[in-house]
């Protein structure tokens, strides 16, 4: 079972849509006891990061999340859902994230157009078990206005282009996050969420 963890700031529905039809079952909670028991994690995200780390706290989560994190089982956040398994924020002031992961997530230069919005194409960062199967040059749906700086470059899995080299998949160990919507990025997309699918021991 794939939690899809509903803290009011995400896209739920589509992202359970598109693993239920790649065959993986799939529950939206925010029930400490079934996120406990489940197999592997989703962190969904849309709106500000201030926003998103207050809901956790609202719901409890936090705690849950970190504890996940270090019980190996796969975790992906998606979007704003990546952006706060990391250590800060600078987006309208500056905003403690999750810390499971290490770098800040930073603004773009503002001569470029704002939010960063559309078809970008991904970029090989290292060799890694969720790239497995990807058509050659690969595009996907990105919808955001700030960006990750990394502690550590070896955790970019792909990188993206948008007036800088922007992570658009990272990894280290059981935890992944994803810049971009794959649950709006048609066939990669997919072929995305079934590699995570498939780390479930």
């Amino acid at each position: 079972m794939i939690v899809i963890i509903d803290y009011g700031v995400g896209n739920l529905r589509s992202v359970s849509k598109a693993l239920e039809k790649l065959g993986f079952q799939t529950m939206i909670t925010n029930d400490l006891r079934k996120i406990k028991n489940s197999e592997a994690m989703i962190l969904p995200g849309v709106g500000a990061f201030k926003d998103a780390m207050e809901q956790l706290k609202k719901y409890n989560l936090v705690d849950a999340i970190k504890e996940y994190a270090h019980s190996k089982k796969p975790i992906l956040g998606i979007c704003l859902g990546m952006q706060i398994l990391f250590d800060k924020s600078w987006e309208d002031g500056q905003w403690k994230g999750l810390g499971v992961l290490k770098g800040e997530i930073i603004p773009f230069d503002n001569r470029l157009k704002i939010p960063h919005m559309g078809w970008n194409q991904l970029i090989p960062g290292r060799l890694d078990r969720i790239g497995e199967g990807l058509e050659k040059d690969p595009y996907v749906y990105f919808v955001h206005s700030y960006y990750l700086k990394p502690k550590d470059p070896k955790d970019v899995v792909f990188w993206t282009e948008y007036g800088t080299k922007v992570p658009a998949v990272v990894r280290k160990d059981n935890i992944i996050g994803m810049q971009f919507h794959p649950e709006k990025s048609g066939k990669t997309g997919m072929k995305l969420l079934e590699n995570f699918g498939r780390m479930i021991r």
